[in-house]
């Protein structure tokens, strides 16, 4: 049995051929076109970026170091240059009923033009119509309309002196308007002279008095009529100057950009609201005082409102735009409105208005880390909204958490016609999947980066090609045939499966550095498998500190570990340490006690609370092994208790169930095992060996600890069958195979494992149901009869006792 099911050295790795390489380096070689190991990806991307219909944004999902973000920027850089420039975005002010900043949309680079020629026109009327109304002309036609309403006013004043005297009165005017005077004889009356005067004369100067005063207030009522006819005309006068000023300046504009109606309806508000502010730009303000660190108001009339705020200029684009925010908060996706404090309150206007990422890649492709999104207020929620409404809605964060109401601009929506990207690990794919109803309607296209890829003589090729495409695009020293075939040796280790390579091109491109810094550092004019194998080991130096420790522990008996003789009820199992991005494996002692009761399996780390779910699941699928096996005529009256020796953190997984199932039946068959051999593989309740991870850390692992105590030529590791595919062992392991000091065994049943660990035939079962005599089911079956009837004869006598005590 042990040469049947030992591994050859063959067996343990697969090997890269150097001479499949048609170069002497990889400078030789044309550069990698296409993105590796990836086709249900790709196929994917091209589907998503092809499909127009609303919702069909992509979630690319995959581990850091896949190629996900440099494979959709590359494919959206070449794929966008065959799409149309998409248009200029413009806000400007907003006029009459308008709630607020309304946009304004032109052909790519019609905008810069256009705010261009708005800022010249700005300057001119800066300087033009002040002018206007300082002109001769001006000044003239206005003093003519001005002494035509004086000349009415005069005549009415003369009309109405001329009635006063006919009723004997005078006029006299004062500050707060006119007073009768009585006249008699065409002289004023004096008050002492009036209160001579007899009741009747008063009560006549009183009629005619009253007459008067109506007739006063009819003329002053007229007077004010002219006035206001006055300023009416004035006004009409001034606004026909100011349109025939203006009119020119805005003709030129018009007709330039007739084909854009927003454009022309834009020219025509501004030039009605100029004319609303005839009265404000008529007069000249006055010089305000200066207040330290304040400045001083405007003395000249403001334009500033009919400017023109260009947000998005694609005047310098070529193709559709391709945004990549790296910090998605809220406003950088989304816009701001900036603010300016002035004597300790907030001003903003239109022109503060400030494009977000949405608002660039607006016509083209925003690509978003999910991460960063989620982990940014508001960004996820207003992203769907923004998808959901198909607008790009700039809105004030900060109202939301206000308790009063405070009147902000609300720049008019722009629509948004852009494909979403999100790029993220499957975890978050598969939990905003599940407790998000709106993720699956906004993001309905699967972007699944896979972490392999077949070993295939192409994919070994392109594995080629990429390597040496790094090498030349960071000016490093270029591989030689053999650094090629072992750093694809090495992809294949990353997953451990001799059929696939890792498609986590991170690591690859690290590994290709470090060799290349370790050519460079020996003078060498291009990497060798030396150099390779050489960051390799300096990688492992840089991190397995903890493992020599534990190692050093073991070789001087802090951690008992034997390599040598044989127990009974004790196995070395194997475990695997994560560090980080450092993993190894190490020998951990089992122990298994069997006794008479009924407990069933003890898991000593599980009543610690140390072991988690799987490992405890494993420890109840040995119940279901034994009843199966041993207890079809019989009851169990079996207790056992398994223990993991000075082991004083969590244990976890399921790689150890064989382990204690060879412990059981080492204890219970009293047949000692092997120590000289570790054990790894999961087990179901038939006996059958499952694979497990890990392996070459743990075959690697104990071949160490052997070697520093010393190989026998005995020593060696169970493995699962099913694992034989995942073994890519170090060249120095494989080397003591070789020489016979070391072996590794693979397996399917717990039979045939059991038989390796003690050296006895498993034995199998019968017509009759019995186990050849000797075997280890039949040394095992033995001893559960008679711990059964022990049990039962215990059970017998305990019930006898309490007859008698009653009797």
């Amino acid at each position: 049995m042990l040469n049947k099911q030992r591994l050859n050295s063959e067996a343990l790795t697969w090997r890269c051929d150097p001479s499949q390489f048609n170069f002497k380096t990889t400078a030789e070689i044309p550069p990698l076109e296409e993105t590796v190991g990836q086709d249900r990806a790709l196929e994917a991307i091209d589907f998503g970026l092809g499909i127009k219909n609303n919702g069909f944004n992509l979630f690319i999902l995959g581990q850091p170091g896949s190629g996900r973000s440099s494979t959709i920027k590359k494919i959206l850089a070449d794929r966008s240059m065959d799409k149309p420039v998409p248009d200029d975005w413009c806000y400007v002010y907003g006029f009459e009923d308008a709630v607020g900043p309304q946009y304004i949309r032109l052909p790519a680079g019609k905008g810069h033009e256009l705010k261009k020629d708005v800022d010249r026109l700005v300057e001119r009327l800066s300087e033009d119509v002040p002018k206007s109304f300082e002109s001769k002309e001006f000044a003239e036609q206005k003093k003519k309309i001005a002494v035509i309403h004086q000349d009415k006013k005069k005549k009415l004043f003369q009309q109405l002196e001329q009635e006063a005297l006919e009723k004997s009165f005078a006029l006299q005017q004062v500050a707060s308007g006119f007073i009768l005077v009585p006249l008699k004889n065409k002289q004023p009356l004096s008050p002492q002279d009036y209160d001579k005067l007899s009741s009747q004369e008063k009560t006549w100067f009183e009629t005619k008095g009253n007459e008067l005063q109506e007739r006063i207030d009819e003329v002053l009522s007229q007077v004010r009529q002219l006035e206001e006819e006055l300023r009416e005309k004035t006004l009409e006068m001034g606004k026909d100057v100011l349109l025939y000023t203006i009119g020119h300046l805005f003709a030129e504009l018009e007709k330039k950009y007739q084909e854009f109606i927003q454009v022309l309806r834009h020219f025509n508000q501004c030039k009605k609201d100029i004319i609303n502010q005839i009265e404000e730009l008529r007069t000249q303000k006055a010089p305000q005082l200066s207040i330290a660190g304040l400045g001083s108001g405007p003395q000249e009339p403001s334009f500033d409102r009919y400017r023109i705020n260009l947000l998005i200029d694609n005047t310098q684009l070529r193709g559709a735009p391709v945004i990549y925010e790296a910090n998605p908060t809220y406003f950088n996706v989304f816009g701001r409105i900036e603010h300016i404090i002035q004597m300790g309150s907030a001003t903003t206007n239109f022109q503060m208005i400030k494009p977000g990422a949405l608002h660039r890649a607006n016509g083209g492709y925003l690509i978003l880390d999910c991460r960063e999104v989620l982990f940014n207020l508001f960004t996820y929620e207003a992203l769907k909204r923004c998808l959901r409404n198909h607008e790009i809605k700039l809105e004030d964060m900060s109202e939301q958490y206000r308790l009063i109401a405070t009147a902000s601009l609300k720049p008019q929506p722009i629509p948004l016609n852009c494909k979403i990207i999100l790029i993220g690990t499957p975890i978050l794919y598969y939990l905003l999947f599940q407790l998000d109803p709106d993720f699956r309607k906004y993001f309905k296209v699967k972007v699944d980066f896979d972490q392999m890829m077949k070993n295939t003589r192409e994919n070994i090729q392109l594995y080629a090609l990429f390597i040496g495409t790094k090498c030349t695009e960071e000016n490093l020293v270029h591989f030689d045939p053999a650094a090629v075939a072992r750093t694809v040796e090495y992809s294949a280790r990353l997953i451990e499966d001799q059929r696939h390579f890792s498609s986590s091109f991170s690591d690859i491109t690290d590994l290709i550095r470090e060799a290349a810094y370790y050519a460079e550092h020996e003078a060498d004019d291009k990497v060798t498998s030396h150099h390779v194998e050489r960051a390799l080991e300096s990688r492992i130096y840089r991190s397995n500190k903890l493992e020599e420790r534990i190692r050093e522990m073991i070789t001087d008996n802090t951690i008992f570990i034997d390599t040598e003789g044989s127990v009974v009820g004790q196995v070395n199992g194997l475990s695997v340490y994560q560090l980080g991005d450092y993993s190894f494996g190490m020998p951990a002692r089992v122990t298994v006690r069997t006794f008479l009761g009924k407990g069933g399996m003890i898991n000593i780390e599980r009543e610690a609370k140390l072991s988690g779910p799987i490992h405890d699941k494993g420890i109840l699928i040995l119940s279901g092994f034994f009843g199966e096996r041993y207890a079809r005529d019989k009851q169990l009256a079996l207790s056992a208790s398994i223990c993991f020796e000075q082991s004083y953190s969590g244990v976890e997984g399921d790689s150890a169930s064989s382990t204690e199932l060879y412990g059981l039946l080492s204890s219970l068959s009293g047949l000692p095992i092997k120590q000289e051999i570790a054990v790894t593989g999961s087990v179901n309740q038939h006996g059958q060996i499952q694979a497990i991870g890990g392996v070459n850390q743990k075959i690697e692992g104990f071949y160490a600890v052997c070697k520093i105590k010393g190989l026998t030529g005995n020593q060696g590791v169970i493995i699962p069958e099913a694992n034989r595919k995942n073994l890519m062992l170090k060249a120095e392991t494989i080397a003591a195979v070789e020489r016979g000091e070391f072996h590794v065994w693979s397996i399917e049943t717990i039979d045939q494992g059991i038989e390796i660990l003690t050296g006895t035939s498993s034995g199998e079962r019968q017509e009759d149901g019995s186990w050849p005599v000797g075997t280890v089911n039949d040394l095992v079956n033995k001893q559960l009869i008679k711990m059964a009837r022990i049990s039962e004869k215990s059970i017998m006598t305990t019930k006898k006792r309490k007859i008698r005590r009653r009797s």
